[in-house]
């Protein structure tokens, strides 16, 4: 995907829609991009490479083969280093990871640079921030350290006191993304509701109607 120079925060906000983190390569790298195009076609809108039992050049392949297949942005979570070799679109980071301000002062112009939110105390290590992914909202069994949950409505308020775009994370599924989306989100971010379907395509098409409903249910 060619990358803007600059990011809007309307164009931001449409490429958080729906965003499909990957979960394992259990069918291999081409399997993982064939479920990848399956779900951009249902509706993804953003793909982020997360990869946490990959070495370093096994993920830099994964994320170049993502790059060269979709047209819908790609992020690598954590890795700013191998985000910006393989040629993605941006880097997403913990607060435990490279700090936003320290990321901004080795990648190129137009490189988006998300952020996890978990609390309030965070708000202050946003400043280079494009977008934050707030959270977890619900318990979740993918990710095993994470902080407790805030729920919907807590969540929402975190994320609007960071004026950025927002995305919602940890234990989304179909099952609340319209909610989720009433509640203000931009959009939502899955991994075992998309990528870990038998029917990526289907299970996209239906998150991203649903997002599309909740933001309707806002007026």
């Amino acid at each position: 995907m060619s990358k803007p120079a600059r990011w809007s925060a309307e164009t931001m906000r449409a490429a958080l829609a729906v965003v499909a983190i990957t979960d394992d390569l259990r069918d291999g790298i081409d399997g993982l991009v064939a479920r990848a195009m399956a779900a951009e076609r249902g509706g993804v809108t953003m793909v982020q490479v997360r990869l946490k039992d990959a070495s370093a050049r096994e993920l830099l392949r994964v994320t170049r083969s993502l790059v060269g297949a979709l047209t819908v942005p790609v992020v690598v979570n954590d890795r700013a280093d191998i985000a910006v070799t393989a040629g993605a679109a941006g880097v997403h980071l913990g607060m435990s990871d490279l700090p936003i301000a320290l990321a901004r002062t080795v990648v190129p112009a137009g490189f988006l640079v998300g952020a996890s939110l978990t609390n309030a105390g965070e708000l202050a290590e946003l400043d280079d921030a494009d977008y934050v992914g707030v959270g977890p909202l619900f318990g979740t069994p993918s990710k095993r350290d994470a902080a407790p949950a805030l729920g919907i409505e807590q969540a929402a308020a975190l994320g609007r006191s960071s004026h950025r775009p927002m995305v919602a994370i940890g234990g989304v599924d179909l099952g609340n993304a319209r909610a989720i989306a009433a509640a203000g989100f931009d959009g939502v971010s899955v991994i075992r509701a998309v990528l870990s379907t038998p029917d990526p395509e289907a299970a996209a098409r239906a998150l991203r109607d649903a997002v599309r409903v909740g933001v309707r249910d806002r007026s």
